[in-house]
C-alpha cells in the first residue's frame, strides 16, 4: 500500500478552503479521548492542520505545542487561535524530522495515514525521539472499512508501523472520523455539498518505551 500526499496538495487545500478535514471544530473522537482521561502531560498535535485540536486543548489547560508542515495550514491556525482569543502556539515543522519535547503525549488526528510504508517508519522514529519513556501516542486514521474517502488504511498498517524497538501497540478500536463531503464524495453518501459526514475510522494507542 503506497500512500504519500505531497505538501502541494495540503496547501493548496488550505488557501482554497477545501480541505475536507476541517471542520471548524474538534473531532468528536478526540473530543471524547480528552475527556476519558487520555491526554496528559506536553502534548504534541503533529499535522495540527487549522489547529482545532491544538486550541482546545490549549483551552482546557494544557501545555500544547500544534506543528505542520504547511505554512498556509500553520497561518490559518494562528488566525483561527486569535479569533477565538486562545493563545494557542503553533510552529512549523515536519513531522518526519520532529524536533523539542520531550513530549507525554502526541494527538495524531488523520495524519499518519498519508504516510506510505517509508515516510511511516521515519515517522514513528521521529516520535520516539521526542516523546519521552513511557508517553501515550494516540493515531486517528481513516478505516479502509466502507462506506469511506481519503487516504484510509487497515489496522495491520498501524500495527506493523508500532511493531518495533521502543514501543508497545497498547489498543485500536474502531470509531469515526468527521469530514466534510462535497462534489462526488456528496453523491456517494447521498448529502448535500458541504455537509458534514462520519465516516469508519481507527483510534490506536501506543506507549513509547
Amino acid at each position: 500500500m503506497e500512500i504519500s500526499v505531497g505538501r502541494s496538495v495540503f496547501d493548496s487545500a488550505y488557501e482554497e478552503n477545501t480541505a475536507p478535514w476541517v471542520i471548524g471544530e474538534p473531532q468528536p473522537a478526540i473530543v471524547e479521548l480528552e475527556k476519558a482521561g487520555g491526554i496528559g502531560g506536553a502534548v504534541l498535535d503533529p499535522g495540527c492542520g487549522a489547529g482545532e485540536h491544538t486550541i482546545l486543548l490549549t483551552r482546557l489547560g494544557y501545555d500544547v505545542l500544534g506543528v505542520d508542515f504547511s505554512r498556509p495550514a500553520i497561518e490559518r491556525a494562528r488566525a483561527n487561535a486569535a479569533e477565538q482569543n486562545v493563545d494557542a502556539r503553533f510552529e512549523f515543522a515536519d513531522a518526519l524530522r520532529l524536533t523539542g519535547g520531550p513530549f507525554d503525549t502526541v494527538v495524531d488526528s488523520a495524519l499518519f495515514h498519508v504516510f506510505g510504508p517509508e515516510e511511516r517508519a521515519k515517522y514513528v522514529r521521529s516520535l520516539h525521539g521526542v516523546c519521552r519513556p513511557g508517553a501515550t501516542v494516540h493515531v486517528l486514521a481513516l478505516s479502509d472499512a466502507e462506506p469511506g474517502f481519503g487516504p484510509r488504511i487497515p489496522d495491520a498498517v498501524i500495527r506493523d508501523a508500532f511493531a518495533v524497538e521502543g514501543w508497545r501497540l497498547a489498543e485500536i478500536r474502531p470509531t469515526t472520523y468527521r469530514g466534510v463531503a462535497r462534489g462526488e464524495h456528496a453523491e456517494v453518501f447521498g448529502v448535500d455539498d458541504g455537509a458534514l459526514i462520519d465516516v469508519p475510522a481507527w483510534l490506536a494507542t501506543a506507549t513509547r518505551l
